[in-house]
């Protein structure tokens, strides 16, 4: 059996630069395999091509070959579009250009990575066409030569993006394990209902169950139903119990009090997010009214079933909250509108299968318009009332909402001490 990566836990390197550079050629020649069509013609990459792979010590990264952005016509904008969509989910940059070439289109690729502060790799290629430019030198992390279709520097630029990798991914990402020490077990609440695929878990299920096993912790699943007979067999209480935030408030009445309680999605925050942020803005709930726009985020594609919980669950939980009809639009993947301004919130899901980047940069987005940004589990958490508990294992987060003004409803639930 094949065993891959999710693409969240990969670090993304995008390739950025203009048409017949040798973008392909170059993520070729560090694959060693024909990921993109390699051609004359100007523009032969039409959509970015991802390809994922193994580059020890890094581990899993994945690749992201973007069509040319000077790209022409009515079709060429939109490929466009679709490339300057990368910027939000790259780790690390990478700016291919002719050996003898740097104008301010590149420049101006350069000056977005910087603003954005993701390190970047410039790749001279084409050496063995025209004399490289000496002048680049401190203008990104490392300057490299390449004859990327002779196979030329590649050495080189496997080099170059190991120096610039960002050190989160020199580290394994944790999930839960911090909150679950050696010897100590943690209870995930796992309902089978119709969203869970037939004899499968869902990503964050088996995700959270591998890091446990990596932290040397142990693990009990159990269904919502069967929780309250798994806690009475164990002996000793559980260091964290975990549910489906579909189940929150049916799990928070059968866990005791003293147990600390959280959801897949709030880790997920945390996890690949700032879930200080999220939380704060959770706060947002109690300013929606009648008749606001709320935009919905899904990470991934999936088809929506009869009792969706971004679609038709936690909808139907603020409208009661409000006491009125408010409108709900849903977006899917990497599809994010540029202006959020409509909005007076934006719920996301985990966002289990992203790596963190593009998950801060919908984030920094949403905050630059002044649109508040949470999640699933903490917008559940607070409809059902056990908003607090839900945050109880992260104080950070807790202090952060004790921070905010809040309104005479929210403020009895934070007492300060």
């Amino acid at each position: 059996m094949i065993r891959k990566t999710p693409k969240g836990f990969r670090m993304h390197i995008g390739i950025f630069g203009r048409r017949n550079v040798g973008k392909s050629s170059l993520l070729n020649a560090i694959t060693r395999q024909q990921v993109s069509i390699v051609s004359d013609v100007a523009g032969t990459t039409t959509d970015p091509v991802e390809k994922p792979m193994e580059m020890l010590p890094l581990g899993p990264v994945l690749f992201i070959d973007t069509a040319g952005i000077d790209d022409i016509g009515t079709l060429g904008s939109l490929r466009v579009d679709r490339t300057r969509r990368i910027f939000d989910r790259t780790d690390v940059g990478v700016i291919v250009t002719e050996a003898d070439t740097w104008t301010d289109f590149e420049e101006n690729i350069l000056a977005e990575l910087k603003r954005r502060e993701i390190p970047c790799v410039v790749v001279l290629n084409k050496i063995d066409l025209a004399a490289p430019r000496e002048d680049l030198a401190g203008r990104a992390a490392r300057v490299v030569k390449t004859a990327a279709d002779r196979g030329i520097g590649v050495l080189d630029f496997r080099a170059a993006l190991l120096e610039c990798a960002p050190a989160e991914f020199l580290e394994q990402p944790t999930i839960l394990s911090d909150l679950v020490s050696p010897g100590e077990f943690a209870v995930l609440v796992v309902p089978i209902d119709k969203e869970a695929p037939k004899g499968r878990l869902i990503l964050p299920q088996v995700q959270a169950i591998r890091d446990l096993l990596d932290g040397d912790s142990f693990c009990v699943v159990a269904k919502e139903h069967e929780l309250r007979a798994c806690l009475d067999m164990v002996t000793d209480s559980p260091k964290l119990v975990v549910t489906d935030s579909s189940c929150f408030r049916r799990v928070a009445e059968d866990v005791p009090p003293e147990v600390p309680l959280t959801s897949f999605s709030i880790l997920f925050a945390r996890c690949k997010g700032d879930l200080a942020t999220f939380a704060a803005d959770t706060l947002a709930v109690d300013r929606l009214e009648e008749g606001d726009r709320v935009l919905v985020a899904e990470a991934c594609s999936h088809h929506p079933i009869a009792d969706d919980i971004g679609r038709v669950k936690i909808p139907r939980f603020l409208q009661q909250r409000v006491g009125g009809a408010l409108r709900f639009d849903t977006v899917q993947g990497h599809d994010f509108p540029d202006d959020v301004s409509p909005y007076r919130l934006v719920i996301h899901c985990g966002a289990c299968m992203w790596n963190r980047r593009e998950m801060l940069s919908r984030m920094m987005r949403c905050r630059s318009q002044g649109v508040p940004i949470t999640n699933y589990g903490l917008v559940i958490a607070y409809s059902h009332g056990i908003f607090e508990r839900a945050l109880g294992p992260f104080p950070d987060a807790l202090e952060a909402c004790r921070a905010m003004t809040f309104s005479k409803t929210v403020s009895g639930l934070f007492p300060v001490s």
